[in-house]
């Protein structure tokens, strides 16, 4: 159960902003304003508290969703599939063996065909531009469970979980991001912290930074929102005074031995230590990680990254992976609640809803 900082109370009212993203796709940040990308977030506060208080409305009645996995998951599916079911709608589960997509049948020729029998379609793969195949041609919203270049449902989940364990607007909060910042997790969460106008810090080591074009994009909506942007591979200055320090993965398992000796040495200098937290300077720093965490020898992965490193943990020790600052598991509960903002919002009716008693609201 996630943790909020500070009284919150539901209340149940007409919505003050009526946004309309019906038929919308979710593949990107970048394809929504400041606006959109809050009203998510409220939306999905208030579908929390409903679920939470046994009064949630089921706004997803008679819909049909195909799910799309090119790569395997835990908390994608498992949050889409809840999700789903929990607003009364239906899943069809599609892995690499479940479709002809991409072998005997185009992307586009298997988009026309979902798009006739389901209502929407949820991508989780390799290439972005299948995601974007896809929405050309389903004629049905496309959500973006996860691609090469952006992760919007975890940049979503992660701008919830910040909020609920910071007293302060979403424009005074502050974190880094630690790591290899060149990878689709750190693309999504800068767009989003750009979007919310947050102080936003990519630490990394300057062949592992942001691109080109993904900074160029980022400030572009910093200049609308005030947010504050710093690329610095300097550790200590990147992270001094943040409220949440995030991190991922350095390495993609299929990926070269040489591959992963290559870029464990570039990255350890960024491992989250106990040091590296205290170095904040802030004792209320919270630490944030998609998952999977290599942060112990308990998985098969692990104990092979061990043997082949000598390193019992890689971008998180143990420590603090396992410490009161973590909110991992928040965060992963968090994917249920703002996927299922994304799924209302995009298949529901007026202001994201479909018709029924309207959604509560949320007051400090």
């Amino acid at each position: 159960m996630s943790t909020a900082v500070g009284p919150v109370e539901p209340v149940v009212s007409e919505r003050r902003h009526h946004l309309d993203l019906r038929g919308r796709h979710f593949l990107r940040e970048l394809d929504f304003t400041p606006e959109e990308w809050r009203h998510l977030l409220t939306l999905a506060e208030c579908l929390k508290a409903d679920k939470q208080q046994g009064r949630e409305v089921q706004h997803l009645r008679g819909r049909n969703v195909a799910l799309i996995f090119e790569k395997a998951s835990t908390r994608t599916r498992c949050a889409f599939e809840v999700a789903t079911h929990d607003q009364g709608g239906h899943v069809t589960y599609l892995d690499p063996t479940g479709s002809h997509m991409g072998h005997k049948e185009s992307t586009a020729d298997t988009a026309r065909v979902l798009g006739r029998m389901y209502d929407a379609i949820e991508f989780r793969g390799f290439s972005h531009a299948t995601a974007e195949s896809l929405a050309a041609h389903a004629g049905v919203p496309v959500w973006n469970g996860l691609t090469d270049r952006w992760h919007p449902t975890q940049s979503l989940c992660d701008a919830l979980t910040m909020r609920e364990h910071v007293d302060k607007p979403d424009a005074h909060v502050s974190f880094a991001f630690v790591g290899d910042a060149a990878d689709n997790t750190a693309n999504s969460l800068l767009l989003s912290g750009a979007l919310l106008g947050m102080d936003v810090r990519m630490v990394a080591p300057s062949s592992l930074q942001t691109p080109p074009e993904i900074v160029a994009a980022a400030r572009a909506v910093a200049v609308t929102t005030g947010a504050r942007l710093t690329f610095t591979d300097d550790v200590r200055a990147g992270v001094a005074g943040v409220d949440f320090v995030h991190t991922d993965v350095w390495v993609s398992m299929g990926e070269p031995v040489e591959t992963w000796a290559e870029r464990i040495a570039l990255l350890r200098p960024y491992q989250v230590d106990a040091a590296l937290m205290a170095s904040t300077g802030n004792p209320e720093t919270k630490f944030m990680h998609c998952l999977p965490a290599f942060h112990d020898r308990g998985t098969e992965v692990g104990e092979e990254l061990f043997q082949q490193t000598g390193l019992s943990s890689l971008e998180v020790t143990d420590e603090v992976f396992e410490s009161s600052a973590s909110i991992v598991f928040d965060q992963a509960e968090n994917r249920l609640h703002t996927i299922k903002a994304v799924m209302v919002a995009t298949l529901g009716g007026s202001d994201g809803l479909a018709s029924g008693p309207p959604v509560g609201e949320w007051r400090a």
